[in-house]
């Protein structure tokens, strides 16, 4: 490698190279060759975090290196709580390589193995390092993360919105609806699962009487008569319902030729789902609460979905989610991520999505706090007409603006504070 000039590198022989020689290869060749100094390899020096509500609860992760660059990520749901985990995470990361993405990934969840590591927060605080990592690497070699992943299949991605408004008797709705449309998605999505509907016979038991099946009909029909036809509309259970209830809904929701219908039933009984994926032509959708590549492999050997849609933020990361992905597209089974965190984790996961196959739609779930998602990044406004434009400025490409963050701080939490004897 001595004999490649930083301009060559930068050119594309590094980028050429990277899945020949893999990661740590990798750290070595860009370390010896990307620097006139021959700097020394990057270390870590600290892992940091901030906790923000937004549409829930997100936790953002930055690393910090002895050469002044830093990674950022985002990890949500499961994460609240995440904190002392990344504590714990930083001791095993401290001093280590962070070019060495997937080996630190892999590094950290194995210790954890009497720990969680396998779901829940333990994967989902470690999702948000991972992140971090690799918007560092991609900052360190100069190149946006979806190059690293393998590379680039499109340049726009295209997002859905999760309307907020499915009521046909909310007089808001109207303008709601003008308002998605105004904005230019090609995609909707809407919730029918109820807890306060009046006509529930049970407050624990989640099978639908006639009437609740008859209201979310009439909630499909509104939103569907509400967009042209060549504009998609998915529904969401919430996983809140049993398989007697999950194949009624998907029969009568035929007509409507959904784009899907997302988790009828819970995702953890695999059987049942699969019996209600075979008794529809409505597509099944599910994933968004399964962790790791681990946690779809029976879902994807059962065929009990025609869609999956991990949440990058919290399942194990973007090269995980490439996994899944890869998993996915082995079984022809389209990708259509989950996402409802800040403009720093929608990019991250774009980077995902330009990277695969399988890519469907992502997720997009702050048309109720549009200021917030506006200003929350340095670059502004991401989404245009219903697509976001992949960038090609290194690492994930946007940058938090700390003034809008802050506003949505949890109260009482440290932002980004320093932890005891780090470095940099």
């Amino acid at each position: 490698m001595s004999d490649v000039s930083r301009r060559d590198l930068f050119r594309g022989v590094l980028p050429a190279a990277a899945g020949l020689l893999g990661l740590p290869a990798l750290a070595s060749a860009i370390q010896e060759s990307s620097s006139p100094y021959r700097r020394p390899k990057l270390k870590i020096t600290d892992v940091r975090t901030a906790e923000v509500i937004a549409h829930g609860y997100q936790l953002h992760v930055r690393v910090y290196t002895d050469q002044g660059l830093v990674g950022h990520g985002e990890g949500t749901d499961a994460v609240r709580g995440g904190v002392p985990l990344v504590g714990m995470f930083r001791q095993a990361l401290l001093g280590q390589d962070p070019l060495n993405v997937d080996a630190l990934f892999e590094r950290v969840r194995t210790n954890g193995i009497f720990a969680g590591a396998q779901a829940g927060q333990y994967v989902s605080a470690l999702t948000a390092v991972e992140i971090a990592l690799w918007d560092l690497a991609g900052k360190a070699l100069g190149l946006p993360i979806y190059q690293l992943l393998g590379g680039k299949m499109r340049d726009r991605i295209r997002i859905y919105c999760d309307s907020q408004t499915e009521d046909p008797t909310d007089p808001e709705a109207p303008a709601k609806i003008a308002q998605i449309r105004d904005m230019g998605f090609t995609a909707v999505k809407i919730d029918i699962d109820e807890r306060n509907d009046p006509l529930r016979w049970d407050a624990v038991n989640w099978t639908a009487s006639n009437g609740e099946i008859d209201h979310m009909m009439k909630k499909i029909a509104f939103m569907r008569g509400s967009f042209e036809p060549r504009v998609d509309l998915a529904v969401d259970m919430h996983g809140r319902y049993d398989m007697t209830t999950g194949k009624r809904v998907a029969k009568e929701a035929e007509t409507f030729k959904l784009l899907f219908l997302e988790e009828p039933v819970p995702a953890e009984n695999v059987d049942a789902m699969r019996d209600i994926r075979e008794s529809t032509s409505t597509p099944i959708c599910c994933g968004e609460n399964l962790f790791l590549r681990h946690g779809f492999r029976t879902v994807l050997e059962k065929r009990a979905v025609d869609i999956i849609m991990p949440d990058l933020q919290k399942c194990g990361g973007l090269l995980e989610g490439r996994k899944i992905a890869d998993m996915a597209h082995t079984y022809y089974v389209p990708f259509a991520p989950h996402c409802v965190v800040s403009p720093i984790g929608t990019m991250a996961s774009c980077h995902v999505c330009a990277a695969v196959p399988n890519f469907l739609v992502l997720e997009w779930h702050w048309i109720q706090r549009l200021d917030l998602w506006r200003n929350f990044a340095k670059e502004g406004e991401i989404i245009n007409k219903g697509f976001v434009t992949m960038t090609d400025r290194p690492g994930i490409g946007v940058e938090m603006n700390e003034d809008a963050a802050k506003k949505a701080q949890v109260p009482g939490t440290p932002w980004f504070v320093p932890s005891a004897g780090a470095g940099a």
